[in-house]
């Protein structure tokens, strides 16, 4: 029988592979009602592990597939997913990024609406965390602040503007802030409802920027696969349409060479050359692997929407939650605690990182 297990370039052992798969992703739409949370989880196991493990949770599994979602409906499932996920995550490497896509939204508020103005003016609002102690802030106090209404209607035209990039957008956009409350908050509405400032609208207009944070999750997930792998890896994923995005992504961080490192928080960084090598699709039916990055990926946006009140649903995600180690589980959610996020976030060349990755790898430029 003929070894098809690809080689590390870098010292002739056999090369980890990550399965990879996504859930939650609406493209630009943030606002979606349906799937307020997007994320992804890589893994590294193989296909023979896999198997054997969905043999032993699911012996009696008749579907071709082991699907998170369809085996989440039966109360009588969830011990078995528990179990399951208890393995995956104490006897492989691992990592689970979760968003709160409206809490990404209003962030991007900040980085667009808000930043280019103070960075006109010598204030860097990445340094510290303070863009992100900002957007939590808008994120948790606007509605109440700025009126529940006003909010709201501010958030969907900033989305508009995002995608639209034309005057009209724009102009709305300059609308709806102005008639929010904004002088409750015109630290964070000033630059539009005041002044209609032209390098935040400028920003928004910009060529190929979107409020697709399918870059981000990827970045998050790169950042510990980066860490976990001893040397060269490649990732696997399934070859939905969701994933192609995720796929061409993947691809140009791979291709690029430069030699270049940011700081992003206290434990991660981000360093180019990547050590990831190669990505690939695959039919998930075929699969054992991916479908347990399935299983991981669902399990955590299900316990999203329960601990918000969305979906009561699934698995207790107060059993669940217990089982991640620290490093096993990312999210982007609003948080008060500010003195905290600024230790984290101290130090973070964030800024410097959007520049170059904007210019270097995907062509456009702030």
């Amino acid at each position: 029988m003929v070894n098809t297990t690809p080689f590390s370039k870098m010292d002739d052992v056999p090369m980890t592979c990550f399965r990879i798969d996504e859930s939650g992703y609406t493209g630009f739409d943030l606002l979606n009602a349906d799937q307020r949370f997007q994320g992804a989880s890589a893994i590294a196991i193989d296909n023979d592990d896999a198997g054997r493990l969905i043999k032993e949770h699911f012996p009696r599994l008749q579907a071709t597939e082991l699907k998170y979602g369809a085996l989440s409906r039966r109360a009588s499932n969830h011990p078995r997913l528990l179990g399951l996920l208890k393995d995956l995550l104490s006897d492989f490497d691992c990592v689970t990024y979760v968003a709160d896509k409206r809490f990404m939204l209003t962030l991007m508020f900040v980085d667009y609406s808000v930043e280019p103005y103070c960075y006109e003016r010598g204030i860097n609002l990445y340094e510290n965390g303070q863009n992100y102690a900002m957007a939590s802030m808008l994120h948790m106090a606007g509605p109440t602040l700025l009126g529940k209404t006003e909010f709201a209607a501010l958030m969907d035209a900033f989305q508009r503007a995002m995608k639209e990039k034309n005057p009209q957008s724009l102009r709305k956009l300059v609308e709806a802030a102005r008639a929010a409350n904004w002088r409750e908050m015109p630290e964070v509405l000033g630059p539009l409802a005041q002044y209609a400032d032209r390098d935040c609208l400028s920003a928004i207009a910009t060529p190929g920027v979107s409020t697709d944070i399918a870059i981000v999750v990827l970045l998050s997930l790169i950042t510990r696969m980066e860490v976990m792998a001893e040397g060269v890896y490649r990732v696997e994923h399934d070859q939905s349409k969701n994933l192609s995005t995720y796929h061409n992504l993947l691809q140009r961080y791979i291709n690029h060479d430069e030699e270049v490192e940011f700081r992003a928080t206290e434990i991660t960084s981000l360093r180019f050359p990547l050590k990831l090598d190669e990505v690939t699709q695959v039919d998930s039916k075929s699969s054992p692997a991916v479908q347990l990055a399935d299983v991981m990926i669902g399990a955590a946006i299900e316990a999203g929407n329960a601990l918000t009140g969305l979906r009561p649903r699934g698995v207790d995600p107060e059993a669940l939650m217990p089982l991640y180690r620290e490093d096993q589980f990312i999210h982007m959610l609003p948080s008060i605690d500010f003195e905290e996020q600024r230790r984290f976030r101290s130090g973070s060349q964030n800024s410097q990182a959007i520049d170059y990755l904007a210019s270097n790898i995907f062509g456009k430029q702030r």
